[in-house]
C-alpha cells in the first residue's frame, strides 16, 4: 500500500520501499532495504560436517607435507564456522537517476553496463548489473516485488538491458547456507 506524506508530496512510502517523485511525476529515485543474504538456520549437524571435512584435509595437507595448507584450510575452516553463525546485516538500496547506490557507495551509470531483472529466481526478484569494475564485475541485488517495473523503468533509460545469470559462486553459496 502506497501511502503520500503530506509534507513532502513526492516522497511516496510503499510498503518498506520510498519513492521520490519529481514535480512532474517521474520516479527519480527508488529506496528500499533487503538482507545481504538469505540467513538459513544451520543445525548442529551442519558444524560437525564443516568441522570433520576440515580437519580431514588439514591433516591430509600436513601428512602429506604441506604444513602452511593445512594450517590455512584450519584457519579457513574456523572463519566459514564464525560466518556461518554471523546474522546477515539490512543493507540499504537505491536506484537513482545518477546510480545505484549499495549501502554507502553510489556506483555512477558510466561504471555499469547493462542489467537485467530477473523475476523468476526462487528467492524474489534481483536485479543483475554488470559493472565495469575487474573485482566487481556483477551485482546481484534483492528487489521488492512491487517495485520491480519501477526499478526497470528508471534503470532502462540509462543502462541496456541484457539476459545476466547469478553466478555460479552466489548459487553454490546459497546451496550450503550462505
Amino acid at each position: 500500500m502506497c501511502t503520500i506524506l503530506p509534507d513532502l508530496v513526492e516522497k511516496v512510502h510503499c510498503g518498506h520501499a520510498t519513492i521520490y517523485l519529481s514535480m512532474d511525476e517521474t520516479v527519480t529515485s527508488i529506496t528500499w532495504e533487503a538482507l545481504e543474504h538469505t540467513h538459513a538456520d544451520k543445525g548442529s549437524d551442519w558444524f560437525w560436517v564443516l568441522g570433520i571435512v576440515t580437519l580431514a584435509v588439514s591433516v591430509a595437507a600436513i601428512v602429506l607435507g604441506n604444513t602452511l595448507f593445512g594450517v590455512v584450510i584450519l584457519l579457513a575452516g574456523i572463519t566459514v564456522g564464525i560466518a556461518a553463525t554471523r546474522p546477515p546485516h539490512v543493507i540499504p538500496y537505491s536506484v537513482t537517476t545518477r546510480g545505484i547506490r549499495v549501502d554507502d557507495i553510489v556506483y555512477p551509470y558510466s561504471t555499469l553496463e547493462t542489467f537485467f531483472i530477473d523475476e523468476q529466481h526462487e528467492s524474489g526478484p534481483l536485479l543483475l548489473v554488470r559493472s565495469v569494475k575487474m573485482f566487481m564485475p556483477l551485482f546481484v541485488i534483492p528487489l521488492p516485488e512491487e517495485h520491480v517495473d519501477d526499478v526497470e523503468a528508471l534503470i532502462a533509460s540509462r543502462l541496456p538491458e541484457e539476459h545476466l545469470e547469478e553466478p555460479f559462486h552466489i548459487k553454490l553459496f546459497g546451496f550450503f547456507g550462505f
